[in-house]
């Protein structure tokens, strides 16, 4: 399908309708059908699982595509009927999901390499000087700004009255939401790359300093710090009291949170790359893509491999599951929906461009990012509706 990207070459400096909007969304919405669930932050949910819900159509279709000039390292989010799109031209933008109209932009410091946290009124990132910015939805004026010592690309988080991130200068923070004002942070031994996980009363954050840590919310209280055996960049997802997350030592690890131990390992028996990549959580399976250009499927009682499949390109962008599909996309350029079950590619979509940006699944919408500057959006054929 690389042949489809000819079609937009003409709209890539401004946002395009390719698709008109179906009636049926119309009726949807004027006889109040529920909508399905947002994807208001990083990995879709507060235990970072990637996992996406409502639907998608099988055959996703490109409906209009948004440029900046420096590219997309951070995932968007989408609530709503709206995109929240950040660039590494250091602007945030708020895009209409239907045809990419610009609603507002908002100029952060630097670079975003951190993906939007929507919650309410406000959404918040952070920036490459070290700014964690509050900004309202409606109009993209600022709230507030925080000022943390070095950048961060850790995404935020949010347990009740605390904003958590990391930051590479070492320090995981918890501010107060609607001031913008510190209420704690520790001090790590290494950069705080990933975004900090929720589980109960805890946070969890697996950082640059090879360890996995367990900090109360409410008070900054470590709890405890398991060994990882190598740093980490990505982040931990959290399902039944275990965490997994892969490292740089070329290992997925599940650990049990309570016990403070590891329940298994998996290193890939024949080349030996990192993981970069944040998982996804099925109901009985991990989803890992790494850079040994593979996305395999794990079973989450023991870590042994229930599938393999191998591609052209190392993978930096976390998968995203929805229903029965596992959503990738690979420094190839190629976005993919593969089975859950078989692995097998069940559609795909050439871009010519490489992924950093995870895939954000909400409404109907598939909306992702290219290193080469191109928001694209998919949605339903002409004669669908998006699904909300």
């Amino acid at each position: 399908m690389s042949s489809s990207i000819d079609r937009f070459s003409e709209a890539r400096r401004r946002p395009v309708a390719f698709l008109a909007l179906g009636l049926g969304l119309l009726v949807s919405l004027l006889a109040g059908l529920p909508l399905a669930a947002d994807w208001s932050s990083f990995r879709g949910d507060s235990g970072l699982s990637g996992r996406a819900s409502g639907k998608l159509a099988e055959a996703p279709q490109p409906i209009w595509t948004f440029e900046v000039e420096d590219g997309f390292f951070a995932t968007a989010a989408i609530v709503g009927d709206t995109v929240y799109a950040p660039g590494l031209d250091g602007k945030l933008y708020a895009l209409a999901a239907t045809d990419g109209e610009v609603r507002w932009s908002y100029e952060a410091r630097s670079e975003i390499k951190s993906s939007p946290l929507v919650d309410g009124e406000v959404v918040y990132f952070g920036d490459e000087s070290g700014a964690l910015h509050a900004v309202a939805t409606a109009d993209g004026k600022a709230r507030w700004v925080f000022e943390a010592g070095a950048a961060i690309t850790s995404s935020p988080n949010l347990a009740p009255g605390c904003l958590l991130f990391g930051s590479y200068d070492n320090y995981l923070y918890c501010i107060d939401p609607a001031q913008g004002e510190l209420r704690w942070k520790v001090e790590t031994e290494s950069y705080v790359h990933g975004t900090p996980a929720i589980s109960g009363e805890a946070t969890l954050v697996a950082g640059c300093d090879g360890n996995l840590r367990q900090v109360r919310w409410k008070d900054g209280q470590q709890t405890a710090a398991t060994s990882l055996g190598g740093y980490a960049a990505a982040s931990p997802a959290i399902a039944n009291g275990i965490a997994y997350v892969g490292t740089f030592e070329n290992q997925v690890l599940a650990i049990d949170l309570a016990a403070g131990k590891t329940l298994w390992t998996y290193e890939n028996p024949e080349r030996q790359f990192p993981y970069y990549a944040s998982a996804a959580l099925a109901d009985d399976r991990l989803i890992i893509a790494g850079r040994d250009k593979a996305v395999r499927a794990l079973r989450l009682a023991d870590g042994s491999e229930i599938w393999k499949r191998s591609f052209r390109a190392r993978f930096d962008a976390s998968p995203v599951l929805l229903g029965d599909r596992v959503f990738v996309a690979g420094q190839d350029g190629k976005i993919q929906a593969l089975d859950l079950t078989s692995g097998e590619t069940r559609w795909e979509f050439d871009t010519g461009s490489a992924f950093d940006a995870s895939p954000a699944i909400a409404g109907g919408y598939l909306v992702i990012g290219s290193a080469d500057g191109v928001l694209y959006t998919f949605g339903p054929a002409s004669t669908e509706s998006p699904a909300r």
